[in-house]
C-alpha cells in the first residue's frame, strides 16, 4: 500500500493574503484617524492641536472633494559643502523656533522667494554662484 504524496502547503502561504488583508485594514483605520498633513502642520505652527483646527467631522471630509494631489519628482543634485552646510543651518534655525523643516522643504521655500524676487535680484543671485561640476564627486 503506498500512500498519495499530497503536496505540503506551507503556514505561511496559506496565511499570507489573510495577513496582508489584515495590515491593508489597519491602515485604512489608522488612515481615518489621523489627521490630515496639512492640518497637522497648520495646527503644529499655531500651537494647537490637530482636533481644534479641523473641526468638521471625518464623514463630512469623506464627502467634500479632495484636491489632486500633485505628483512628486525624485531628484539628486551636485553642490559644493558649504551650500549643504547652509541647509543645516537654515533647518537648526527653524528648530530653534520650534518648526521642524525637512531639506526639500527648504529648498521648495527658496524657489519660492526666488519666484517671488525681481528679474534683477535673481539674475544677481544666480550669477554669485560658483559653477559645480555636475555628477557624483569621485572617490577619496
Amino acid at each position: 500500500m503506498k500512500k498519495e504524496a499530497k503536496p505540503k502547503r506551507s503556514a505561511v502561504a496559506e496565511t499570507a493574503p489573510a495577513a496582508k488583508k489584515a495590515v491593508k485594514a489597519k491602515r485604512a483605520v489608522a488612515a481615518e484617524a489621523a489627521p490630515a498633513p496639512a492640518v497637522e502642520k497648520a495646527a503644529k505652527a499655531k500651537g494647537s492641536t490637530a482636533a481644534e483646527a479641523a473641526p468638521v467631522s471625518a464623514p463630512e471630509a469623506k464627502k467634500a472633494k479632495q484636491p489632486k494631489k500633485e505628483k512628486v519628482v525624485r531628484d539628486s543634485f551636485t553642490m559644493p559643502k558649504s551650500d549643504y552646510d547652509r541647509i543645516a543651518a537654515l533647518k537648526q534655525k527653524c528648530l530653534d523656533v520650534g518648526v521642524p523643516v525637512k531639506k526639500s522643504e527648504l529648498l521648495r521655500a527658496g524657489l519660492m522667494m526666488l519666484e517671488s524676487a525681481a528679474p534683477q535680484r535673481l539674475l544677481a543671485a544666480v550669477s554669485s554662484l560658483e559653477t559645480v561640476k555636475t555628477g557624483r564627486p569621485a572617490k577619496g
